[in-house]
């Protein structure tokens, strides 16, 4: 009787410690997946992207070339499901597009996974132009056929910089990939990972977008925009998934990956950077402070710290801090 009991006891134990087993052993990414399907909305070219991307790393991988994967530019957190008004931040993406070309220079193909209407590589050396001051009407043509010439000192370097464009166009080294809700970003970052997975460790993510911390599921939005008659408002958002931890252990997890941390308090922004390689395991975090990012970051690795910085000399010589970034990544990388 007391034998029997004993077993069915122990039965019971073991069968529940099975149940736990089984719910350990599922797929780390599950969850993020149904969390991405059940509250983001799928953009409706994800597959053509992915297909794009898939090919471009393919094509890359079978030359032997190391491909990354830059995001850049902010994300854009709709506030009504048919957008009036949104969150968004100050970024213009000028970090991820002046690092685009210096990887480009360092010989890697790059997936450009940027805002819509943030900073382009190589355009992005314009940006403060007005187009239009930077082009004259020249020779005496009638009106509809004359030649445009450039003003060199409105377009500084065009020649140049134009030739090198032209150069990246030609060996098919770019593929710009649009997003503007954090939606978009999530579902596009969670196919360019599964896509560069493939590649293993030629693959590098280098994670400059500035994306949001909070957004509110399309579930709870509502459908139009939200009249200022109806008072002040008040708005409760969730936290958004970390896409990095799947991204690292699941999708890619050959992968180098590099995030970002940007702080406005100095005294906080190492320990936030070592937490976030602790948690996430990946391989470096660029730690920047908001009022001093062009000319100082700290690239921190499990096993280092190296602080980079701009010197007089290097800002007359119109060195940029993310070549030097760049340069520190890519010998690592190697």
């Amino acid at each position: 009787m007391w034998m029997a009991v004993d077993v069915e006891e122990q039965l019971r134990k073991l069968w529940l410690l099975l149940i736990m087993q089984i719910g350990m052993s599922k797929p780390r990414a599950a969850s993020i997946d149904g969390k991405l399907s059940a509250e983001f909305a799928v953009p409706s070219h994800v597959d053509a992207v992915k297909e794009l991307m898939s090919a471009f790393a393919e094509r890359h991988g079978a030359a032997g070339r190391r491909v990354v994967l830059i995001t850049s530019g902010g994300t854009k957190v709709p506030l009504e499901s048919r957008t009036v008004r949104f969150l968004d931040n100050f970024s213009s993406g000028r970090r991820g597009a002046s690092s685009a070309e210096y990887f480009l220079d360092c010989g890697y193909a790059v997936i450009f996974l940027h805002r819509h209407r943030s900073l382009y590589p190589y355009a992005r050396l314009y940006a403060g132009v007005n187009l239009l001051d930077g082009l004259r009407l020249g020779g005496s043509g009638g009106c509809t056929d004359q030649e445009v010439v450039v003003d060199q000192e409105a377009l500084p370097k065009i020649g140049r910089v134009l030739r090198r464009y032209q150069e990246v166009k030609r060996d098919g080294l770019l593929l710009p990939v649009e997003f503007s809700t954090l939606s978009e970003y999530l579902h596009l970052l969670k196919a360019s990972a599964q896509v560069l997975g493939t590649l293993g460790s030629k693959a590098m993510f280098y994670l400059a977008a500035a994306v949001s911390d909070f957004y509110i599921p399309a579930s709870d939005m509502p459908e139009h925009k939200i009249q200022s008659s109806n008072g002040p408002l008040q708005i409760s958002m969730k936290m958004v998934p970390k896409i990095l931890s799947p991204l690292v252990k699941d999708w890619a997890p050959q992968a180098f990956v590099i995030s970002f941390k940007l702080e406005t308090d100095t005294s906080i922004l190492l320990d936030k950077a070592r937490k976030a390689l602790d948690t996430y395991r990946h391989q470096a975090v660029v730690a920047n402070v908001l009022d001093t990012r062009r000319g100082y970051v700290v690239v921190v690795t499990p096993d280092t710290q190296a602080e980079l910085i701009l010197t007089d000399e290097d800002a007359s010589k119109e060195v940029e801090i993310e070549e030097k970034i760049v340069s520190n990544l890519t010998g690592a990388h190697a």
